[in-house]
């Protein structure tokens, strides 16, 4: 039961009733004690009238009888500024405390009562009165402890015991409503994400809201919806997964049959027929760039790119090494290269995957300057921050299409130039996520493009 929600309720529900009982407990004791004394004031009052009615000639007997009536020692009445002891017993003890319950503050009688409570030894007390209907200035009797304390202890076992009861009964109830209200619903929210985790993909499983607390019902069209948009995507990953596979299968044999259309086509490019050698390179360069992109996507399909492996990387070196590979692609005089990164510049990262990435963007702006037909120069900068590392590859090309700002870093959507597959870029947006830094397209415009690298400076520490 304490490792349940009903069960843990029920407890804590046991045990506030109970604490309230403990606050209502100390005043109703302290107020049975108050009745109790003035009870026997009441009492002795009665008593003492009657003994004035004779003038005081009572017997012994009617006396000790009217003392035992009213469960007091003696009875002291001030009536016309004369104090007078109306009942007395023989062999009076000495009197231990004195009450005066004329006007007493809450706290004194519950000061009080506890103190009896707390004090096993029979004793004689001393309480101090208002006479009832005016019959005198004062009124004041002595009587033994221990009556008391018996009487104290009776009612404040009964009243724990109706506290138990009370407390009892009521977390029962609130036990039942809470269970057919609210853990109910939270078995059955519970069950429904546990069946629909043993098969994501099955739609009879996805939950059917029923909840009729507000706050339930939440929680069960939050569930609702997070199911339905899960098992759509593990369909459609399903779905692609199965695409991809078919077209890698594609991929792989339109390959060759290109490859060997390729070889064909350069033995034209050998012929006489002026037609055919002007037609010719062109159905070389197509057949070269269908041959890419059926080598991207294979690639792209088996890529599983391991973790970054990192190290301090001196910097410069790595761009120096990849625009002198790039060089050897390039008209020298028509691209010139400029290496902006200062000596000295170390960052934490994969060298060989950094490599890939800025050989990738270095190639993207080549290509973006040569496609434009004019002369034009690329940047590469490099510098730390406050926040980390900023790479920047800057070209003098035309600029991006809109069409690849709008799906940059998707694959086979983004591509920057035409007859690209656009896996490039995704790829290399993967490389940089895997540092914890990101691959950010800062500047397009007709004047140039310029992609920046940040990588996080928490590497490094």
């Amino acid at each position: 039961m304490r490792h349940s929600l009903s069960g843990r309720f029920l407890i804590l529900t046991i045990i506030f009733v109970m604490l309230a009982e403990v606050f209502i407990f100390v005043p109703s004791v302290a107020r049975f004690r108050e009745d109790y004394l003035l009870a026997r004031l009441e009492r002795a009052q009665i008593a003492s009238l009657a003994l004035l009615a004779t003038d005081g000639m009572i017997s012994e007997e009617l006396e000790r009888e009217l003392l035992d009536n009213a469960e007091v020692l003696n009875v002291v009445l001030r009536r016309d500024a004369v104090r007078q002891l109306i009942l007395s017993s023989d062999g009076m003890p000495a009197i231990a405390a004195t009450y005066d319950l004329r006007d007493p503050a809450p706290w004194v009688l519950m000061r009080d009562a506890l103190a009896r409570l707390a004090n096993p030894e029979p004793e004689v007390i001393r309480v101090i009165g208002q006479p009832v209907r005016d019959a005198g200035l004062l009124i004041e009797i002595t009587m033994p402890s221990e009556p008391l304390r018996m009487a104290l202890i009776d009612y404040g076992l009964r009243i724990l015991a109706l506290s138990a009861v009370i407390s009892i009964f009521t977390a029962l109830l609130l036990f039942v409503s809470v269970r057919r209200l609210m853990v109910t619903p939270i078995r059955r929210l519970v069950g429904a994400m546990m069946r629909y985790a043993e098969a994501p993909s099955d739609a009879t499983r996805i939950i059917r809201p029923q909840g009729r607390v507000r706050e339930l019902r939440n929680a069960e069209d939050a569930l609702l919806s997070l199911q339905t948009e899960l098992t759509g995507a593990l369909k459609q990953r399903e779905r692609l997964a199965q695409l991809g596979e078919a077209v890698a299968k594609i991929s792989h044999d339109l390959r060759n049959m290109l490859s060997v259309a390729t070889l064909v086509a350069d033995r034209l490019e050998a012929s006489n027929d002026p037609t055919v050698r002007r037609i010719a390179p062109r159905l070389v360069n197509s057949l070269n760039r269908a041959i890419n992109l059926t080598e991207a996507t294979l690639a792209f399909g088996r890529a599983e790119e391991p973790p970054p492996k990192l190290d301090r990387v001196a910097l410069r070196p790595l761009v120096e090494d990849v625009v002198e590979n790039d060089r050897l692609s390039a008209d020298s005089a028509q691209i010139a290269y400029l290496c902006e990164v200062p000596s000295g510049v170390t960052v934490r990262a994969d060298s060989e995957q950094l490599h890939r990435v800025l050989s990738n963007l270095v190639r993207n702006a080549r290509q973006a300057i040569v496609a434009s037909g004019a002369a034009g120069e690329i940047r590469i900068g490099g510098a730390e921050t406050a926040d980390g590392w900023m790479i920047s590859v800057c070209d003098t090309g035309p600029g991006l299409p809109q069409k690849a700002r709008d799906h940059l870093f998707k694959p086979f959507h983004g591509a920057a130039r035409k007859g690209g597959s656009g896996l490039g870029l995704a790829i290399c947006a993967e490389l940089v996520r895997g540092h914890g830094g990101r691959l950010e397209l800062a500047e397009s415009t007709e004047q140039g493009t310029r992609f920046e690298i940040l990588l996080p400076l928490g590497l490094a520490t």
